[in-house]
């Protein structure tokens, strides 16, 4: 992957239309701005339970934004990540109505997992406690199949969403007919999505086990062998994000946006420093995704037989949560938790820029931070245009995370790109993608747990960011040879 920012974005929903459409817009306004682009599922069909990541065919484009043609088009002028959704798939799919009609005599028997696939004996209420999901309840849901038989079957997300047997050979040849696929038409790198539920096994909490890191390093091989780079995508205790660096390509630093929050609402470095110090270095740095801010990435870990503490103390948890309540003048609590349907229970659903209660400066420093993190910096399309709650497209779907997954007209584009903050974040972008500092050595200064100094040094080239989370005093200063840059938000 290359050293550069890359964008994180639904292909419609920031171009207004399909490919073609975004095509252009990268080769315009936003032209040498990106070294990548994560495409978030473009798949048959983009508008299904989950907006995408419920995939009735996941070898189809869908035909409203183009076909495979123009994921190749566009793979030839900008590295191209794509999702492969690893557990399960639409309830709407062929295989699944296939199944459904021939039960046991279909070709996709074996591919959809069930309770009693899991259970055969049956679970206790110990079994069935010790599950982990994301959301309340048990991951389960009952259906009459078309053939007229009952069955259980395992959903963790959402009933439309039927979770697949990823250890039986059909399971297996579905996922090796995606990666070859992509593959196929130029796709650089995948992400793995919802991998840490893809491993369900009797007695244990069926999430992130170590049956399903033995699946990610299995799949992880599959999948570089094609030659495709491999992101795993997992909200988690810190420690496995740790432990999962280890085995793959690259992760997600998840706990760099609530660190972040956390610095500004505390007024203190103190505990994203120490995160600086133990993180994994192959990370993609985020501080919104088309997923709600993660709370669990910095907390403490539960329901394990040695649990581990959090990033920042226990009690400071809660006062995050309220003060991005306050900061977005409460529209995050009309989309998190029980305010709204299809909820995370670990996640907060409000755009980077409402939890910071739209201050432009903490806004462009928070930017700054996340692009001098080791990594590869992922900027997700709301935030590129500091984008606010999208509150009408909320109450129309009460879908909490729609709040922060707006549908962009190419005229609220073009006038969001004449916005200072905007056009200052812009430039913050093309100084990491092009200062020859960040080709060298990352480094964290000492400093007073009020303050951050962290730089980049190669050879006569340097960079650094200096910040007081007491008075926001900051600069920015680059040098290159005899050319000095000096910024102050």
């Amino acid at each position: 992957m290359k050293n550069q920012v890359q964008l994180i974005t639904y292909v419609d929903r920031l171009s207004g239309g399909g490919f073609e459409d975004l095509r252009r817009l990268l080769h315009g306004p936003l032209d040498g701005v990106f070294g990548g682009v994560h495409l978030l599922p473009f798949f048959h069909r983009i508008d299904g339970a989950d907006a995408g990541f419920d995939p009735i065919d996941h070898t189809r484009v869908d035909e409203r934004l183009g076909d495979w043609s123009d994921v190749a088009s566009l793979a030839t002028d900008i590295d191209v990540m794509a999702d492969v959704i690893v557990n399960h798939m639409s309830s709407d799919s062929p295989q699944f109505k296939d199944y459904s009609a021939q039960g046991r005599g279909s070709a996709y028997d074996g591919l959809f997992l069930s309770f009693d696939s899991v259970f055969p004996h049956g679970a206790t209420e110990k079994d069935l406690l010790a599950i982990y999901r994301p959301r309340p309840g048990l991951p389960f849901t009952c259906v009459t199949l078309a053939s007229g038989e009952r069955k259980i079957l395992w959903t963790t997300f959402t009933p439309k969403q039927v979770d697949i047997d990823v250890r039986h050979p059909t399971g297996r040849a579905y996922l090796d007919s995606i990666l070859d696929i992509l593959a196929a038409h130029g796709v650089k790198m995948i992400r793995l999505d919802a991998v840490g539920y893809a491993i369900k096994t009797a007695g244990d909490s069926c999430f992130m086990a170590p049956r399903t890191f033995d699946f990610i390093d299995d799949f992880a091989k599959d999948a570089q062998r094609c030659g495709l780079e491999v992101l795993v995508e997992v909200h988690s205790h810190y420690r496995k994000q740790i432990e999962i660096a280890r085995r793959v390509d690259w992760v997600y630093d998840f706990a760099l946006p609530p660190l972040v929050l956390h610095a500004y609402f505390f007024r203190t470095a103190r505990y994203l420093k120490e995160w600086i110090a133990i993180r994994p270095v192959n990370a993609l740095t985020v501080l919104d995704t088309h997923d709600g801010i993660g709370i669990i990435d910095i907390g403490p870990e539960h329901g394990s037989n040695d649990p581990q503490s959090g990033l920042v103390p226990d009690s400071e948890l809660d006062e995050l949560v309220e003060t991005i309540h306050r900061n977005s003048r409460g529209q995050s609590l009309e989309a998190t938790g029980a305010a709204a349907s299809n909820l995370d229970i670990y996640q907060v659903n409000c755009t980077f820029y409402d939890a910071l209660g739209r201050d432009d400066r903490a806004y462009l420093l928070a930017r700054a931070i996340q692009f001098f993190m080791p990594g590869i910096p992922q900027v997700y399309y709301v935030g590129l245009l500091a984008g606010g709650n999208d509150m009408d497209l909320l109450n129309r779907t009460r879908v909490g995370r729609d709040i922060n997954r707006h549908h962009y007209t190419p005229g609220e584009v073009e006038c969001d790109l004449r916005r200072p903050v905007v056009h200052r974040l812009l430039e913050l972008i093309r100084l990491r993608n092009s200062h020859p500092a960040f080709t060298g050595e990352f480094r964290l200064e000492t400093s007073p747990n009020g303050s951050l100094v962290m730089g980049w040094v190669s050879h006569e080239a340097s960079a650094w960011l200096r910040i007081d989370f007491e008075t926001m005093d900051n600069e920015l200063t680059a040098v290159s040879g005899e050319q000095v840059l000096h910024w102050v938000f």
